[in-house]
């Protein structure tokens, strides 16, 4: 077998075989391996595999990579690199290009706009949970999970409902590893619907994200068409599958605690607790960048060129950062996470998912406020730059979810 070529610019001793998509030490738990990867690896290591690329396994560093645009750029974000990559706006700008971009979408986003729909969130929430309330189980993840956040980001983008199982489906298709050439067609047909939805809209507004954007004024001129299917590209990858995986994991979590069961159901007051828990715990979007310029940083020689990733989601759970890091404490005090980043590029979402954990918490709670995973489920896992739980089947007594609903 051929040795892995390492660059001369990389120290024999930051130097540690790791495969983002199919690393052996992933595939029983996911966060339990990163968490063994962070602890043999140094703070920053090259792996050569996937093309070749640095990652970041410490809060502290990957804080200033996240913020430091100037050395780090999200300009390009595929790892391996990739010829012509697809261009996500705001996404692959850095300031100051990518200011204007988030002030148009800001607004849509803001705690003020993002309660104004908490009624609707919650009516969808209470009706999916009552569709599998009185079977005594369901696999989470297909019955509520997939369907709740989707159905939300559809309502907010003006999708016709009769689109659900096609946009679920090419949203999963995208984060698995994929042939570039399949990547890019399957990216092709999801801005082809995006481009539909965008025409429509440009006939008729409604009260959805994408007519906002049509009437958007960027530096003082409308938004591109180009423009503004890449703003939607950006929002379908995110609004169809990352909220939807942070709940599978956290539900996962919470079937197997029935105290904690019990708490959030005698004690609502405890749920925002539990879903801050549940970001920091079962974070799911690991970040790269890539360095835009030669330089020595954390005793580490940079490349133009190379690629950094940052293991985002295990930073919560770093003992350092956090104490008693691995249990899920809905009273801790003090909590430290990047789930949704920092810095430029903080997640524009984030105070929608927060809501969405929130509302869907609540009402599981008053309908099945007892669970747990299925005996004999064996898990398995999506790894890569976005991570998953496959499936999740819960079971419950059926006269307690009588009961309940």
């Amino acid at each position: 077998m051929t040795a892995p070529h390492i660059p001369s610019h990389v120290a024999a001793d930051r130097v540690y075989a790791f495969d983002l998509y199919d690393d052996p030490k992933l595939r029983t738990e996911l966060h339990d391996g990163f968490a063994t990867i962070v602890a043999e690896a140094p703070e920053v290591f090259w792996t050569p595999l996937n093309g070749g690329h640095w990652v970041v396994t410490r809060m502290e560093i990957a804080e200033e990579v996240l913020k430091d645009h100037a050395f780090f750029s999200a300009t390009e974000m595929e790892i391996p690199r990739i010829e012509n990559p697809i261009k996500l706006l705001p996404l692959n700008l850095d300031p100051p290009a990518s200011i204007p971009y988030r002030h148009v979408l800001m607004p849509y986003f803001s705690p003020k706009a993002v309660a104004a729909r908490e009624p609707a969130m919650r009516a969808w929430a209470r009706r999916f949970v009552e569709q599998v309330a009185a079977r005594g189980e369901c696999d989470f993840l297909d019955a509520v999970a997939s369907r709740f956040p989707v159905t939300v980001f559809m309502e907010m983008m003006g999708i016709p409902f009769d689109r659900f199982d096609r946009f679920r489906d090419m949203a999963d298709r995208f984060f698995k590893e994929l042939p570039e050439a399949e990547r890019q067609a399957l990216a092709g047909a999801i801005i082809g619907d995006m481009s539909e939805l965008i025409e429509a809209r440009r006939a008729e507004r409604r009260d959805d994200l994408i007519s906002v954007l049509l009437d958007a004024q960027v530096e003082g001129r409308p938004l591109s068409t180009e423009e503004i299917q890449s703003i939607t590209f950006l929002l379908f990858l995110a609004g169809l599958d990352t909220v939807v995986n942070v709940l599978t994991f956290t539900w996962r979590a919470l079937a197997a605690d029935p105290a904690l069961q019990a708490r959030l159901a005698a004690d609502p007051a405890a749920i925002p607790g539990f879903v801050e828990e549940g970001l920091r715990l079962f974070g799911v979007v690991n970040v790269p960048r890539m360095v835009a310029q030669d330089c020595e940083r954390f005793g580490v020689r940079f490349k133009a060129g190379d690629m950094v990733l940052c293991l985002n989601p295990q930073f919560g759970r770093d003992e350092r950062e956090n104490a008693d890091a691995k249990a899920l404490d809905v009273d801790r005090a003090h909590r430290r996470l990047l789930t949704f980043s920092i810095g430029p590029h903080l997640c524009l979402g984030h105070n929608l998912a927060r809501m969405e954990m929130r509302i869907l918490a609540e009402e599981w709670v008053k309908q099945i406020p007892s669970f747990h995973v299925a005996e004999g489920f064996t898990p398995a896992f999506r790894a890569g730059m976005v991570m998953s739980l496959k499936s999740l089947p819960l079971r419950w007594p059926a006269a307690t979810a009588s009961a309940a609903a």
